[in-house]
């Protein structure tokens, strides 16, 4: 068996390694070192969790030992997707790093830009960074990429899903191209792989595990879900998450909830919190000090239970982590990979629990057809006790009341135009209304005074009068009809005589 020691590693770099309590490299350490201490480009495909950021890092600092960094000029590059996985590899080169004399800089975002500045001016041999901050410093004008020797892209399929691949391709153009390059992923989706044939020349290619697989030590399950009611949804999850939990009792020492939305992830964590568990959020909209103090608080053990997104679903280096809960099924198949890849660590025994609902049905095959097995399905532990015969005949007559009731209600009469008679009959007798009073008499007008000489008085007959017309009827229509005794004097007068008045 292959320990640290054939590796050909730097006798300070092997104390330190002997000091962590490491003797036996994983597979993929030892098959990433030796052809990175070659000077070879080296393209590295494993699960989460095997031990691929020594796979870098102790080459890495073989390597640069020696020299001297210039300042604004970092000698080697290790680009990370998000701020929790940088600040794990930079904690990694403090650990296998304390008996070499190397500089290091982490350029992440939440942090201060000046007190980067000064770490970059006094020169730096390691340079870790997000691929925004790092863009950020270099179109500040304080950041130079000519001098890097070795780059290092860490998680590659993560920058992807994540939208950082033209970022990615702008910072290899930025360094040189007689660079060496280390490319790690956990899965080789096919715009990795065209990056991958573009920026590396002639990688050495170190598969250690099918893509996307789990860790055999993972004991896994799903509780297939459904709510009684759709707006009661996330509370009855809520409650199922709880009594999983409780379900596992002293075996889960602690663990973590991932959720997909942000937003689930803070309800979550007040839930928990409000039912006497140890929980806190963790996601990329709380404050960077604030995301800090919960890792560590979770890495120390003073924290039982970190609800997170998936921004904590990789770069979470804590070996004893016992159980992972997945409140929601991932949208992507390879993130649930990631996500119960936090527990089973370094050979240790985990276990990973996922509640799937209706609608996630979908995304649930999905991960099955990738991890190419059928997930075990986990009895709810809420589920209601089967009710006595006594009690349901009790409940069966009251159930069928309201059905009976509504078959007997009479229905509601179709709106639309009806008879005066069909009207009259959907009213209730002791609804109608008191017939009213009767009206006196109308009295009779007064007959029209007889109309002006020139006007014949005809009798009143029903025409035809089309709507908004002048109220002509067949016969002699032209005729001209007098406006009678009631006509202005004015207009009987002529033009003159009204010009001469």
């Amino acid at each position: 068996m292959t320990k640290f020691s054939d590796l050909d590693l730097n006798p300070k770099v092997l104390k330190a390694v002997e000091e962590a309590g490491y003797e036996t490299p994983t597979p993929i350490q030892a098959g990433a070192i030796p052809a990175a201490l070659q000077g070879r480009d080296v393209l590295g495909i494993a699960q989460t969790g095997t031990g691929k950021t020594a796979s870098f890092t102790l080459p890495m600092i073989h390597m640069l030992a020696r020299g001297r960094a210039r300042a604004r000029m970092p000698r080697s590059l290790v680009l990370c997707p998000t701020r929790e996985l940088a600040a794990q590899v930079a904690e990694n080169f403090d650990t296998y790093a304390k008996h070499v004399k190397l500089t290091k800089a982490l350029l992440i975002g939440g942090v201060s830009f000046k007190e980067q500045d000064l770490l970059i001016d006094k020169g730096v041999d390691v340079l870790i960074a997000t691929p925004g901050r790092l863009l950020d410093h270099f179109e500040r004008g304080k950041l130079l990429l000519t001098g890097v020797q070795v780059m290092v892209v860490d998680e590659a399929d993560r920058m992807l899903d994540m939208g950082f691949i033209p970022d990615i391709e702008r910072i290899f153009s930025l360094t040189p191209f007689t660079r060496q390059t280390l490319f790690f992923s956990a899965t080789m989706a096919p715009e990795i792989e065209r990056i991958t044939n573009t920026f590396l020349s002639n990688p050495e290619r170190i598969e250690v595990a099918r893509q996307a697989t789990a860790s055999e030590t993972i004991e896994q399950g799903v509780v297939m879900f459904k709510a009684s009611r759709r707006d009661r949804e996330g509370s009855e999850k809520r409650k199922v998450l709880r009594a999983l939990i409780e379900a596992e009792g002293e075996k889960c020492t602690n663990a973590i909830v991932f959720c997909n939305r942000k937003t689930d992830v803070d309800i979550t964590a007040k839930s928990l919190k409000k039912y006497g568990m140890d929980a806190a959020p963790i996601h990329g909209d709380l404050d960077q000090s604030q995301r800090t103090r919960t890792l560590d608080s979770f890495r120390n053990n003073e924290l039982r239970i970190l609800v997170a997104s998936d921004v904590a679903a990789r770069g979470l280096d804590v070996p004893s982590v016992s159980h992972v809960f997945n409140f929601d099924v991932p949208s992507h198949a390879e993130d649930y990979v990631h996500r119960i890849g936090r527990t089973g660590r370094a050979g240790r025994d985990g276990k990973a629990l996922m509640i799937c609902v209706p609608k996630d049905e979908k995304n649930f095959d999905a991960i099955e057809k990738l991890l190419q097995k059928e997930i075990p399905r986990v009895e709810n532990p809420l589920k209601p006790e089967e009710k006595p015969a006594a009690a349901k005949a009790e409940e069966a007559p009251a159930a069928e009341a309201p059905e009976a009731a509504a078959e007997s209600a009479p229905k509601p009469a179709r709106r639309g135009r009806s008879t005066r008679s069909e009207r009259k009959d959907t009213v209730p007798e002791q609804q109608e209304r008191p017939e009213r009073a009767e009206r006196p008499e109308r009295a009779e007008r007064p007959e029209r005074p007889e109309r002006t000489e020139g006007t014949e008085s005809k009798p009143q007959e029903k025409s035809s009068r089309s709507r908004g017309g002048r109220g002509r009827s067949g016969g002699d229509s032209n005729k001209v009809v007098g406006m009678g005794d009631h006509m202005p004097q004015f207009i009987a007068l002529s033009f003159d005589e009204r010009r001469a008045s």
